[in-house]
């Protein structure tokens, strides 16, 4: 199972990106999927996340500016972000979790797609 990111970039505070994930490989079916963050010097963070029923959760800090969604036919995983902040540039990480084979779950992370917001 192989994860790919992409749609990060450099943009302006106010500015908007769209993150992308896609999964790829062998796999029975997709659990939860989601996105965390790490800035430079700082721990691994979850930003949202979204279960195989659609339900997401967002940390507080990006509540009502980003929004996360799914779309299981293609296997991929979006986050929405708007009204950047300075704050919010960090490496991000998108993650599923699989039921590779039956009885069998794992969690699977993409490469990382950096963030860069400018004041």
């Amino acid at each position: 199972v192989q994860l790919q990111a992409s749609g990060g970039g450099l943009v302006q505070a106010g500015d908007s990106l769209r993150l992308s994930c896609v999964v790829s490989g062998s796999m029975l079916s997709i659990y939860d999927m989601g996105w965390y963050r790490q800035a430079a010097g700082k721990q691994r963070t979850l930003v949202a996340r979204i279960t195989s029923s659609g339900n997401p959760n967002y940390a507080d800090s990006v509540k009502g500016r980003f929004a996360i969604s799914r779309d299981d036919a293609k296997k991929m995983v979006h986050l929405q972000m708007n009204s950047l902040r300075p704050e919010d540039t960090a490496v991000y990480y998108c993650y599923a979790y699989v039921l590779v084979r039956t009885g069998t779950m794992a969690s699977y992370w993409g490469q990382g797609t950096k963030v860069t917001v400018s004041s």
